[in-house]
C-alpha cells in the first residue's frame, strides 16, 4: 500500500505549497478533509490517527494540539511550525546539519522542519562552531530580509488583495525590535552558540526570497583563522550537498549585488563568503527561497527521507 499522507493545515501558505508539490506524485496517497471539516477537532483527530505521516502546517499552539491528538504510535509527524524545534525527542529537520542528520530524519518518528530564517543562519554558523573556527561565545549578529510571504497569509492578503480593508504598500519594514523573535532559540541551539544572537529581521515589498547576512570580525577569532580557512571549512562541509552550494571564489568576487528572488521556486541555498581582508572583516551570506528551502521545499526534502526510511 502507498503511504498515506495527511497535511493538517493545508489551506495555509506552506500547506498549499506542499500540497501542490505532492498532488501529482504516484508513490503516496493524500488524505484530505472537506473544507467544512478542516477545523473540526474530531475529524482532524481521526485523520491524524489514520495516516502514516502527518505534516503539520499550523500555528504553534495548533501544532501542539495536533500532536496531542495522535494516539496511534505508528504515525510519524513532520511539524512545519516552530513549536518543537528545540524540543527533546524531536529530530531537527535540516538534513545538511551534520553528517548523519539525513539518516536520523529517515528513521525518526518526530521531525521538526527548520524555520525560514534559522535555515540560513544555521547553515552559515554551524560548520564554523563545530570546527572551532567561530568561538561558541562569539557575539553573533544575524541580519536578514525576506519577502512578505514569510509573515503568513494575513500579510500576503494585505499586500496582494486589491479589496483588502487595510492594504499595505510599505516598501520595507523592520520588525522584531524587542529582540525576542521566536526563531532566536532555534538559531542558538542548532548553531551551537553559548549566547543568543542578535537577530534583526526585515521584509520587503516582494513575495518571497531571503538574503541573510552574518558579519564576522577576524580579530575576535582565534589567531590562525583567515578568510581562506572560513571559506574552506564551509566548502568542505557542503561539498556533497545536493541543495546547499558554496559559491566559487571567482563567483563571489564577481558578485556586486544579490537578488533575494534569485532561487525562488527551488530548494537551493547559496552561500557566499565576502571579505575585506585589509579591515579583517568577513560577511557570510545565504540566499534562498523562504517558501522553498525555508519552508515547503525543506518539508518535501524531509518527507522524501522519511518515505525512504519507511
Amino acid at each position: 500500500m502507498k503511504p498515506l499522507i495527511f497535511i493538517d493545515g493545508e489551506a495555509g501558505t506552506t500547506g498549499l505549497q506542499i500540497h501542490s508539490q505532492l498532488a501529482g506524485r504516484n508513490n503516496i496517497e493524500l488524505l484530505q478533509l472537506p473544507n467544512s471539516e478542516r477545523k473540526n477537532p474530531l475529524k482532524r483527530s481521526q485523520a491524524l490517527n489514520s495516516c502514516d505521516i502527518a505534516i503539520l502546517c499550523l500555528p504553534d499552539n495548533a501544532a501542539i494540539e495536533a500532536v496531542s491528538f495522535i494516539k496511534n504510535s505508528n504515525v510519524r509527524v513532520l511539524d512545519a511550525s516552530s513549536a518543537h524545534r528545540t524540543s527533546l525527542g524531536w529530530t531537527y529537520g535540516l538534513p545538511e546539519l551534520v553528517k548523519d542528520q539525513a539518516e536520523q530524519i529517515s528513521k525518526a518518528k518526530r521531525i521538526s522542519n527548520p524555520g525560514c530564517y534559522p535555515t540560513g543562519a544555521i547553515a552559515l554558523i554551524r560548520p564554523l562552531t563545530s570546527a572551532g573556527i567561530l568561538p561558541r561565545d562569539y557575539p553573533v549578529n544575524v541580519h536578514a530580509t525576506s519577502g512578505y510571504s514569510g509573515s503568513g497569509k494575513s500579510l500576503i492578503d494585505a499586500y496582494e488583495d486589491p479589496n483588502h480593508p487595510q492594504p499595505i504598500n510599505t516598501p520595507y519594514c523592520s520588525y522584531g525590535l524587542d529582540l525576542h523573535h521566536k526563531h532566536v532559540p532555534e538559531m542558538k541551539t542548532q548553531a551551537l552558540l553559548n549566547y543568543s544572537p542578535i537577530f534583526t529581521p526585515h521584509y520587503g515589498k516582494y513575495r518571497q526570497g531571503i538574503v541573510l547576512h552574518v558579519p564576522i570580525h577576524l580579530r575576535l577569532l582565534p589567531n590562525n583563522v583567515t578568510v581562506e580557512k572560513i571559506y574552506n571549512c564551509l566548502s568542505k562541509y557542503y561539498e556533497n550537498s545536493e541543495y546547499i552550494k558554496v559559491q566559487t571564489t571567482d563567483d563571489i568576487q564577481n558578485t556586486k549585488n544579490l537578488d533575494p528572488e534569485h532561487l525562488n521556486g527551488t530548494n537551493q541555498l547559496n552561500i557566499y563568503v565576502f571579505s575585506n581582508e585589509n579591515e579583517g572583516q568577513v560577511l557570510l551570506t545565504a540566499v534562498y527561497d523562504n517558501l522553498g528551502k525555508g519552508a515547503s521545499g525543506a518539508a518535501i526534502q524531509n518527507l522524501n527521507l522519511m518515505l525512504a526510511g519507511q
